[in-house]
């Protein structure tokens, strides 16, 4: 399993949501620039970038701070918030991010999302954010009309890269993620998954590893200090009990 520290950008700085929710933004480091170096030098083998001012505005706000982020990685970045439509994926592939995360826009517009995902194969990861099973979309705040496992059928039959599952009442809580979810989710939608949201300790990291389960986004606990990331790590690379 793999680990991808989540580094979530509101106002130039790095930030954590509490359920999605901006007025409850907990700021963590004034310098994100700085958080690549750190990430790496403990064994990360990715970075998630998010640009929440852009999730929240319907376009890309944080664009010079996610290119310098991009800049300043060793490791694999993948970057959402905001990104969607054509120009704005383009953008983000053309700083150097590995790969796209899409979420509103699979929902609003579909075709757009499979026609990047066929043009960019193996780039685009579609995020499906719910909340009771229902995808939430426009920075978390409106519900859509499609299930999580619809949705993720749909990226599937799109060709995309994986998908970026998040239990939204549970992100930046500390409750533990939703692993019956998430091990359904893939199970039926037959595509990788991202777990996110909600992961509070090594125990959280263990229930995902043995559920199959082949990578993590995590954020809060790391800047909690719950765990160190060399210690999230090394119980992803352990065998499944």
């Amino acid at each position: 399993m793999k680990i991808w520290p989540a580094i979530d950008l509101l106002e130039g700085k790095a930030v954590r949501l509490h359920e999605g929710k901006r007025d409850r933004a907990t700021v963590f480091h004034d310098e994100p620039w700085q958080l690549p170096a750190m990430f790496a030098a403990e064994g990360a083998e990715g970075l998630h970038v998010v640009d929440l001012d852009g999730a929240f505005a319907g376009a890309p706000v944080q664009r010079a701070l996610v290119e310098r982020l991009v800049a300043a990685s060793t490791m694999p970045v993948q970057v959402g918030g905001g990104i969607r439509d054509r120009a704005a994926v383009e953008a983000i592939i053309a700083a150097g991010a590995s790969r796209v995360v899409l979420g509103t826009a699979a929902v609003r517009d579909p075709k757009l999302v499979e026609e990047v995902c066929r043009a960019h194969p193996h780039r685009i990861v579609i995020a499906v954010d719910a909340r009771d099973g229902v995808v939430a979309v426009a920075g978390w705040v409106e519900a859509s009309d499609i299930t999580a496992i619809e949705l993720g059928k749909r990226a599937a039959a799109w060709g995309a890269a994986a998908l970026l599952y998040t239990d939204v009442a549970r992100d930046g809580t500390g409750a533990g993620p939703n692993i019956p979810a998430t091990a359904a989710l893939s199970r039926d939608a037959g595509i990788e998954v991202i777990a996110s949201g909600g992961v509070s300790s090594l125990d959280d990291l263990r229930a995902l590893r043995d559920a199959g389960i082949p990578a993590v986004v995590v954020g809060r606990a790391l800047y909690d200090k719950k765990f160190t990331l060399a210690e999230a790590v090394r119980v992803a690379h352990e065998a499944r009990c």
